[in-house]
C-alpha cells in the first residue's frame, strides 16, 4: 500500500506565522536569587556564586537595548533649576594672544577641548608654544606641551628663538596615551597642548597610530580627562589634500572648538579661522604675522593689503573684503597684456579664476571701448590675502577697466558689489561695516550697490561720499569722475 506524502515544504506559511508570532514574544529572563547574576539561559548552578537551584525565571519590565533591559539608577547629580546653576566654571580664561582670544570668544574655557588643524609648516606649533608660554605667565597654572613629532630639544630651540622660556612651561615628548596621562598626574597643568593627536596611540585599541580607530579612542579619552579635571586642551590635527581635518568626522563632534590655521608659505600672513565654537561665534578670524622671532598678532591687518603710491597708477582698485566678521581693506591689481593669437592667458593670484572670467566677459559685452577677448589678463591681490567672495567683483572690474584703458582710479575710492551677467551691480552683506572700515583708513569715496547707500539705509560715514551704482557702466563713469576731481 502506497502512502501519499504532501509535497508542501516543511515549515510553510503556518509555520512561518508561528515563528513570527514567537519572535514577537519576549524571551524569558533568568536571575540568581542568591547573588543577582543574570545568565542568558537557565542553568542548575549559578556561574557567578556557584549556588545550586538558585537560578529562577523572573519577569522583566522596562526599556531594552540589544535585548537587555536598561534599568534606571540614581544620577550622580540631580537636575537643578537653570537659574541656580553657576556659569563661573565655563568662563573663558584669556590666553594672552589677543587674536586667538578673539576667535575663541575671549579665551580658553577650563575643560574645553580645541582642535587646531592646518597644513604642515604653516606655524601651528609656533603659535601654540607662544600660547603655552603666555598661559604659564598669566593664568597662574602650569602649561604642558606634549610633542609626538619632535624631541624636547627641538622644541627648546624654538622656544629660545621665540623667547618663550618660563619655569612653569613644561615639555614632554611622548607617543603613548598612558604616558601622557602620567604627565598630567605629575604636572597638573591648566593647559595641555598635544602636537599632534595623530601621533598618539593607546595599547587598548586596535589599529596603527593615526588610524581612524586610534584617533577616535585617543580623542575620546583626552576629552573625558579634560572635562573631569578642568584642563583646557588644544589638540593639533593634520589636514587632507583638500584642506579638511584629517581623521573621522566624529573627531570634530567630540571637541568643543575647531579652528583652521591658514596661510601661504611664501607670505607672512596667517589666519586662524573658527569653524565650530560652543563658547562663542563660529565665524571669527584672527590675523597673525610670521617673522624670524616667531609669530605675533595683527590687530589692524588692513595695511598689509594696500600699496601706497606717490601718484595714481592704472590697473588698481580697492575693495573691502569680509573675513568672518572682520572687514579688511584690500587692493586688487590687474595687468592687461599684449594681444595674442589663440587663447590668451587668464592668470589670478588670491582671486577666484571663475569669477574673473565672468567679469571679463561682462566688461567685453557691456562696455564700448574695452577689448579683452584676445588680450592676456593678470589679476592679483596685495599681501597674500585670498578674496573669493562676490563683493570684490566690482573692484576687479574697475581694476581691469583701469588697466585696459590706461586710466588711473582715484586712490581714495573703494568699490563694493557683486557683478551680474547683465552688468548689474548686486547687493552684498555687511556694507555698513565695510564702509566704516574704509572710512577709518581715510577713504573718501565709495561705490556701492543700489539700496546700500546712506539714502537707503539711513546710515553711513559722515566723512565719506557714498554713491549707489546700478551697473558696471555707471560705476566706470563715477570712478572716472572721482579721479578727475
Amino acid at each position: 500500500m502506497t502512502t501519499s506524502r504532501s509535497t508542501a515544504p516543511r515549515g510553510g506559511t503556518a509555520g512561518a506565522a508561528r515563528g513570527r508570532s514567537t519572535a514577537r514574544e519576549p524571551r524569558p529572563a533568568y536571575q540568581c536569587d542568591a547573588c543577582g547574576h543574570q545568565p542568558p539561559k537557565w542553568v542548575g548552578r549559578c556561574p557567578e556564586c556557584g549556588e545550586w537551584g538558585a537560578v529562577v525565571e523572573h519577569t522583566v519590565t522596562g526599556p531594552t537595548v540589544s535585548g537587555r533591559v536598561v534599568s534606571s539608577r540614581m544620577p550622580s547629580e540631580p537636575a537643578r533649576p537653570i537659574a541656580t546653576i553657576s556659569a563661573a566654571p565655563a568662563r573663558a580664561v584669556p590666553t594672552g594672544v589677543s587674536e586667538l582670544d578673539r576667535v575663541l570668544g575671549g579665551g580658553l574655557v577650563p575643560g574645553a577641548v580645541v582642535l587646531l588643524a592646518g597644513e604642515p609648516g604653516v606655524g601651528k606649533s609656533t603659535l601654540l608654544l607662544d600660547v603655552a608660554q603666555q598661559w604659564a605667565v598669566g593664568a597662574g597654572s602650569p602649561s604642558l606641551v606634549v610633542s609626538g613629532e619632535e624631541s624636547v630639544s627641538q622644541v627648546r630651540l624654538r622656544a629660545e628663538r621665540m623667547g618663550t622660556l618660563h619655569e612653569r612651561l613644561y615639555l614632554a615628548a611622548e607617543s603613548d596615551l598612558a604616558s601622557v596621562l602620567g604627565h598630567l598626574d605629575a604636572v597638573k597643568p591648566g593647559l595641555l597642548v598635544l602636537d599632534s593627536v595623530q601621533t598618539i596611540s593607546t595599547t587598548g585599541t586596535e589599529g596603527v597610530p593615526g588610524g581612524v580607530t586610534q584617533v577616535r579612542a585617543v580623542t575620546a579619552a583626552l576629552v573625558s580627562v579634560a572635562k573631569e579635571r578642568g584642563i583646557a586642551t588644544v589638540l593639533v590635527g593634520h589636514v587632507t589634500k583638500d584642506g579638511q581635518v584629517a581623521g573621522p568626522r566624529v573627531l570634530e563632534h567630540l571637541v568643543d572648538v575647531v579652528l583652521h590655521f591658514e596661510g601661504d608659505k611664501h607670505s607672512s600672513l596667517r589666519l586662524v579661522r573658527g569653524v565650530k565654537n560652543r563658547f562663542g561665534a563660529a565665524d571669527e578670524v584672527g590675523c597673525f604675522e610670521m617673522h624670524e622671532g616667531g609669530i605675533s598678532s595683527l590687530a589692524d591687518p588692513s595695511g598689509l593689503f594696500l600699496t601706497r603710491y606717490a601718484e595714481p597708477v592704472p590697473g588698481t582698485c580697492v575693495t573691502v573684503a569680509m573675513e568672518g566678521r572682520r572687514a579688511l581693506v584690500t587692493e586688487v591689481q590687474a595687468l592687461i597684456g599684449a594681444t595674442v593669437a589663440g587663447s590668451p592667458r587668464r592668470t589670478v593670484s588670491g582671486l577666484d579664476s571663475a569669477r574673473l572670467a565672468m567679469v571679463l566677459a561682462v566688461l567685453q559685452r557691456r562696455t564700448e571701448r574695452l577689448t579683452l577677448h584676445d588680450r592676456e589678463v593678470f589679476a592679483a591681490t596685495v599681501g597674500g590675502i585670498r578674496v573669493v567672495e562676490p563683493a570684490a567683483d566690482l573692484a576687479v572690474a574697475l581694476a581691469v577697466a583701469s588697466g585696459g584703458l590706461n586710466l588711473a582710479i582715484a586712490p581714495h575710492l573703494v568699490a563694493i558689489g557683486e557683478v551680474g551677467l547683465t552688468g548689474e551691480v548686486r547687493r552684498v552683506g555687511a556694507v555698513p561695516r565695510r564702509l566704516a572700515e574704509a572710512a577709518r583708513l581715510g577713504f573718501k569715496v565709495a561705490l556701492v550697490p543700489p539700496g546700500c547707500g546712506p539714502t537707503s539705509t539711513g546710515a553711513g560715514p559722515e566723512q565719506m561720499r557714498v554713491t549707489e551704482v546700478t551697473d558696471v557702466r555707471s560705476a566706470l563713469h563715477h570712478a572716472a569722475r572721482a579721479s578727475a576731481e
